[in-house]
């Protein structure tokens, strides 16, 4: 990859000091970059291709990092990072993993937080203006020059979002808010705010009512939100405003996605020649693989998530409160599109806005109906008080689908590891956590039907158990796996995963796996047997919210070792609990068991890969050997 300009900016300075008719060059440079950054290794491309322009115009108008620009999610933030000293991370292909995918304060100066979840730019601008003005006020001077908020349609309808803007207006002081109003969210844009901001783009920003008006805050529109010169002009007026302003610019997310390239991508993206798609047209492109194809087999969260959808489709006709709930990012999740339109009001996309959605199935589960929540881990961390309070402790039978839990490689805002702490430890929630996709459905049918059950929720297998049934030749695609299957268990009556589930009985040693370490515990018992002639119990947790003291017992007899294997974090996690039963029990038999628990230590990972996150933590097939090997030597 070569840059003519973008190779010769190395701080905000040199764009600066660029003369005004280079900036168009400039910013057809950039777009190029992405692209091909896109291509070879993957991103947000959508999203930081619409911000080319006004990420720009950012840097030739303020002065980073004196001045403050608060990317929310952050996700768009790759031009922010080549006009800051980081550009050959994009341009040079063995480069790439040397920064994030979104802003790190490790990175440079020029970022001032780590993000990665959505809706708390102006909150955390707020925080940055208030102690400006405050040190302003003692001394004199700050280190802080303007404060300037950037902020995504899509992430505006967070909760958290509105609460920013409620402060901004009483507060006061220099704030720029700039809504970049691309006309969707990671998906299609919902929510009624949407229909006020369509009215403002069409009458030039002067339609009422204003939204940003009824809280207090002046309020200025740029139509074109792609023109480098006129966002320059713009935002040059609102440089040291004296009191907050909200900038409303009007972009195209995905601006310059060519038709050759969302071919060769397999993606509906966006392209030059239909410069304002309709909205969702650039889905596939927020997250966007790279060389992926439309013939790439599907992961395990889409993988799964198409089946669970498949078979809750077959009931939609005879079950009128039975509704699938997603906040945004339904694709990530096997919640296609040609789904969504089939299941009508069946489906509910809430926006970005978890709280909501998860006090939202509340409400339909104590109306009668059975809502299935569906979302990332690690975007189920922003419903912990709504898990508490609405969800368990007023006992609603609502569903939980945890998709991209476990430990993994990615970046260090969206870790799948933390959510079996957090769900397990919630009083009047059934956790579960299925291996294989029949068993996730037959959870899923009796958490979706009639019994008088609180919160259920179902860990979605990931890569490791679709690998495993992969390698036995799976029959099906997700949907015709759904339609094939029949319920096996009784959906009516108590909770019938709460028992261990002995795969394969033995002597000596115990291995139980939870979940994604399922295929884990299977080898280790497969390489006792080989290498050590130790015929091992097999056992398969199937959940994580209560122990099987019946079982524990009866293993206490004739194992001497027991293993817990869990795709998350060890401390506070199901392994340690197993421990501490063998610990506090008045079986006799149950001093003599040495449990070894196998999990991720609480820590942030940053992009580490996986194979080297299970080697630290000690979860691959010869490590887990070897400990329970020196156990037994004893």
């Amino acid at each position: 990859m070569t840059a003519g300009i973008l190779g010769s900016i190395h701080t905000p300075a040199d764009v600066h000091a660029l003369p005004p008719q280079r900036l168009r060059d400039l910013c057809a440079e950039i777009r190029s970059t992405l692209l091909e950054y896109g291509r070879k290794h993957g991103g947000h491309i959508g999203s930081n291709l619409g911000v080319v322009e006004l990420t720009v115009a950012l840097h030739r108008v303020f002065d980073s990092p004196r001045d403050r620009f608060i990317f929310d999610v952050s996700h768009q933030s790759y031009v922010h990072k080549m006009l800051t000293g980081r550009a050959e991370a994009y341009l040079d292909e063995s480069h790439f993993d040397e920064v994030t995918g979104f802003t790190n304060p490790s990175e440079s100066d020029h970022d001032s937080f780590v993000l990665g979840h959505t809706g708390t730019s102006i909150s955390l601008a707020c925080g940055l203006a208030k102690t400006r003005d405050m040190q302003r006020a003692a001394t004199g001077s700050s280190g802080i020059g303007n404060v300037i908020a950037i902020i995504g349609d899509g992430s505006l309808s967070s909760a958290i979002a509105f609460e920013g803007l409620n402060n901004a207006a009483e507060q006061g002081g220099n704030l720029i808010i700039i809504v970049n109003d691309n006309e969707m969210s990671i998906a299609e844009d919902f929510g009624g705010m949407y229909g006020q901001l369509a009215k403002l783009r069409a009458s030039d920003g002067t339609a009422e009512p204003n939204l940003f008006k009824a809280f207090g805050l002046d309020y200025r529109y740029v139509e074109q939100g792609n023109d480098v010169d006129v966002l320059v002009d713009a935002l040059g007026r609102l440089k040291d405003s004296d009191h907050p302003v909200v900038l409303h610019i009007h972009t195209t997310k995905g601006l310059g996605f060519s038709t050759e390239t969302m071919s060769r991508n397999g993606s509906d993206g966006c392209s030059q020649t239909n410069p304002q798609p309709h909205a969702g047209q650039c889905e596939a492109n927020h997250w966007q693989d790279p060389d992926s194809s439309l013939g790439k087999p599907l992961d395990a969260r889409k993988y799964y998530g198409q089946m669970a959808m498949a078979s809750l489709e077959r009931r939609f006709a005879q079950e009128p409160g039975l509704v699938v709930i997603s906040p945004a990012t339904p694709g990530s999740n096997g919640i296609t599109r040609d789904f969504r339109e089939r299941a009508g009001a069946h489906y509910v996309d809430t926006g970005i806005t978890e709280e909501h959605a998860a006090a939202f199935a509340a409400g339909i589960a104590k109306a009668g109906g059975r809502p299935v929540l569906a979302t990332s881990a690690t975007f189920f961390q922003r419903i912990y008080d709504q898990l508490q309070q609405e969800l368990a402790l007023n006992h609603v039978p609502a569903t939980l689908l945890i998709f991209g839990a476990g430990i993994s490689g990615t970046d260090n805002t969206h870790s799948g590891t933390f959510d079996m702490t957090m769900f397990a430890n919630t009083p009047g929630v059934t956790c579960l956590a299925p291996t294989g996709g029949e068993q996730m459905l037959d959870m899923l049918a009796w958490a979706t039907g009639p019994s008088d059950h609180g919160v259920v929720a179902i860990r979605m297998p990931g890569e490791q158990i679709l690998a495993m049934e992969r390698s036995a030749s799976m029959a099906f695609d997700p949907s015709e796996r759904a339609d094939a299957h029949e319920t096996s268990v009784d959906i009516t009556g108590d909770c019938p995963f709460m028992r261990y589930q002995i795969v394969r009985p033995g002597r000596e040693v115990a291995v139980m796996g939870l979940g994604n370490t399922m295929p884990l515990a299977a080898e280790v018992a497969g390489r006792l047997s080989d290498d050590d002639g130790i015929d091992a119990t097999l056992i398969d947790a199937l959940q994580y919210s209560t122990m099987d003291g019946e079982l524990l017992d009866v293993l206490a007899d004739g194992h001497r070792v027991v293993v817990t294997l869990e795709d998350g974090q060890l401390e506070g996690g199901w392994g340690e609990k197993v421990t501490a039963f063998y610990a506090n029990s008045t079986n006799p038999k149950a001093a003599t068991v040495h449990a070894l628990n196998f999990g991720a230590s609480k820590e942030f990972t940053d992009r580490v890969p996986l194979a080297e996150l299970d080697e630290r933590y000690g979860l691959t097939v010869e490590a887990v050997a070897d400990r329970i090997r020196r156990v037994l030597a004893r």
